[in-house]
């Protein structure tokens, strides 16, 4: 902090306006790390000394209000260490999430669609700002698949443990004969690449489209070719944007994504034999899923990898999937070497 701070007043330091951007970033994480455990030892301490008050007092109604107390203090003790665990190079950055429907028709367009309002919904209770950059709906209802950025401190490594395979069973709203019905979802994960990492991309292997918006924006969007469809040639990706007016500012959110889903492509391909890869790969089916909700014959949501689970199944499409993101970030942590 010290060293950031003798940066910071330079002056030549706004001359680089990107890297003073960054400059003062990393001093503000820093800032919110160091005055969240000296507020949380000055709260041990105060505790500590009401604690003795009350007990030569013998004053029970204080000490029940510091175990409530307390009980704060451990919640937000935990959550330090949570993020103490998230120590990847991208983990404190910014994500992209991409969720497609599996197979299914409109049963599993609408599960995608019921899952992105479940993490645009955790995304808000977080303090992440969250973006829809391309959004291609369903034939019927749901949607085919979404984008969204997710922008806030370790926004990666929180979204990062929601990587795969999720399930939806149910008594289907679209079956007349009121069956159950299985559906899949895949989610996948990106880090957001910053400008000043190095992630060559050679024009010449870029094919791209324009067209019209399929999503709400105004009829301006729907008039003309605002939206951008990029494809990388040499490794096949696709990505799209249709959330600007602009077609240049389409064009620079969809550079902006392939550049982060070349780079974690590229990263993966050096570690392609490890479960954690593999895991991802995996088709959007039967025996694959990393958590199955359960709406009929009972309610549950489980998490396959951690076995927590949950009766509360409108809680957590509610967005509340805090602790199955903990419950797996602290087992990918132990587990670790």
């Amino acid at each position: 902090m010290k060293e950031l701070d003798a940066l910071s007043v330079k002056e030549d330091f706004w001359n680089d306006p990107d890297r003073a951007r960054k400059v003062l970033q990393e001093k503000s994480r820093l800032e919110e790390a160091v005055d969240s455990w000296r507020s949380t030892d000055a709260k041990i301490n105060e505790l500590s000394d009401l604690f003795e008050m009350a007990r030569e007092e013998n004053d029970t109604n204080i000490i029940r209000e510091i175990e409530v107390e307390l009980q704060s203090l451990e919640q937000r003790v935990r959550e330090k260490e949570i993020t103490m665990m998230m120590s990847g190079e991208e983990d404190a950055g910014n994500a992209i999430m991409t969720i497609h429907a599996g197979a299914g028709g409109t049963e599993a367009q609408d599960w995608a669609e019921m899952l992105l309002r479940m993490y645009l919904r955790w995304a808000e209770k977080r303090g992440f700002t969250s973006t829809i950059v391309d959004l291609q709906p369903g034939d019927e209802a749901g949607l085919k698949s979404a984008t969204l950025t997710l922008e806030g401190l370790y926004a990666y490594g929180y979204a990062s443990a929601e990587a795969g395979i999720h399930r939806l069973v149910r008594i289907s709203p679209f079956d007349t004969g009121k069956r159950r019905h299985t559906s899949f979802a895949s989610v996948f994960i990106y880090p957001e690449v910053e400008d000043d990492v190095e992630v060559v991309i050679d024009e010449n292997d870029l094919k791209i489209d324009t067209y019209r918006s399929s999503g709400a924006g105004g009829q301006h969007v729907n008039k003309t070719d605002s939206a951008v469809r990029i494809t990388h040639l040499p490794t096949g990706i696709v990505v799209q944007c249709q959330n600007e007016r602009s077609q240049h500012k389409n064009k620079s959110t969809a550079m902006k994504i392939l550049r982060s889903r070349i780079y974690e492509a590229r990263r993966l391909e050096q570690l392609e034999k490890s479960d954690e890869v593999n895991k991802t790969k995996k088709d959007i089916a039967w025996g694959s899923q990393i958590r199955s909700y359960v709406l009929h014959p009972y309610q549950m949501v489980k998490d396959h990898r951690t076995n927590r689970e949950t009766g509360n199944v409108e809680r957590v499409l509610d967005g509340y999937i805090d602790e199955f993101i903990e419950a797996y970030l602290v087992q990918e942590s132990v587990l670790a070497p």
